[in-house]
């Protein structure tokens, strides 16, 4: 059974304390198991302990590696930003200071600018389907960006939608509001719609819908509940603005010092854990939508008219950042046709490919 651990470290400390990194840097290199020994794996998220991403994905997937290697890998949640805060993530594995973890990397502007691909606009309900996708574009378009850190898997989040303290029906209603971005080209799309994009953290977004410092917020909605949003952004309009790029990543050494037969365990358990696990299905998707229905969320879909107007804002917006990474010498259109082809090789729209690049 894996165990867990809900105090929380802040990341300065633990750089700060050497026996505290010493301590959660365990099963890292130096503790690098052969064959028949026990690994360790200190895994970290900053999802919510309560979340449906640690319930019904990162807990089964950690008892997945224990039960599949027979034991010998031995696992250790730190979620709810138990090491450290969101944007931290991604370090945290690098330097060893978690063996494994959950990041988001559109939280990092401008370290991953290829990787952002993965955050335009999608109608990706399901992430298992979002991983098959960000695996095949990390396959094909994005491995410079990741050096020095084992990559498990890629993947857009599934849809975002814009979630509102008052109705938005048009182009008109969304003018002049103040958005809580999560990064990436959605604080483009933020931008192109005529909001104004303000980035702050999940935990930061209730207290400023309630003071007014923020009129909504663009996230995916398995983040409306756990972060008690239901009842101060209470409208939804349900147009797809994609969500950020993330991914599944291993410490280099942990991975390097890990016995070759549970390097295949963990391969064959992380390359999609939401297959592996069964979790956030766009069956659970559909759930959490009936859920905040059932609370009093208001539904707001556009009739299509209206809908082709805000998709041609995101159309604007991949011709921009395409155009600025190109002249930095980044191949930005060829990973926005192969992100649209892997979309739709599974049925899926991504909504701000601009219909002349067909």
């Amino acid at each position: 059974m894996t165990r867990r651990y809900a105090f929380i470290i802040p990341l300065s400390i633990l750089l700060a304390s050497p026996f505290l990194a010493s301590m959660i840097g365990a099963g890292t290199a130096s503790d690098s198991p052969s064959l028949g020994e026990t690994m360790k794996i200190n895994f970290s998220t900053w999802h919510l302990s309560e979340s449906i991403e640690v319930q019904t994905v990162w807990i089964p997937m950690l008892d997945a590696l224990e039960e599949r290697s027979g034991g010998r890998i031995v696992c250790t949640l730190f979620d709810g930003g138990a090491m450290g805060p969101g944007p931290d993530h991604y370090d945290l594995v690098a330097s060893g200071h978690s063996d494994m973890g959950y990041a988001t990397l559109t939280w990092s502007p401008g370290r991953f600018p290829l990787s952002d691909v993965l955050s335009l606009p999608a109608a990706i309900e399901g992430k298992e389907k979002a991983v098959d996708i960000g695996n095949a574009v990390y396959d094909r378009a994005l491995r410079g960006e990741f050096a020095g850190v084992m990559v498990l898997e890629v993947n857009p989040c599934i849809n975002s939608h814009l979630w509102t303290k008052e109705p938005v029906d048009t182009l008109e209603d969304v003018k002049g509001l103040r958005i809580r971005s999560p990064g990436g080209l959605q604080t483009r799309c933020i931008e192109a719609i005529g909001a104004v994009p303000v980035f702050m953290p999940l935990e930061s977004v209730r207290e400023a819908m309630e003071n007014g410092t923020i009129d909504g917020i663009v996230t995916c909605p398995s983040m409306i509940q756990p972060f008690g949003l239901s009842d101060v952004a209470d409208h939804c309009t349900l147009v797809p603005f994609g969500c950020v790029g993330e991914g599944l990543f291993m410490n280099q050494e942990a991975w390097e010092g890990a016995a070759e037969d549970l390097k295949t365990v963990i391969a064959e358990v992380c390359q999609n854990p939401y297959r592996t696990t069964g979790g956030m299905t766009e069956e659970t998707y559909d759930g959490i939508i009936a859920e905040l229905n059932d609370s009093g969320v208001v539904f707001i879909t556009l009739p299509p008219e209206e809908e082709a107007r805000w998709h041609e804002a995101f159309h604007n917006v991949t011709r921009e950042w395409v155009a600025e990474l190109e002249a930095e010498g980044l191949p930005a259109r060829e990973a926005v046709e192969i992100f649209n082809d892997e979309c739709e090789k599974r049925g899926v729209s991504c909504v701000a490919f601009p219909p002349e690049w067909r």
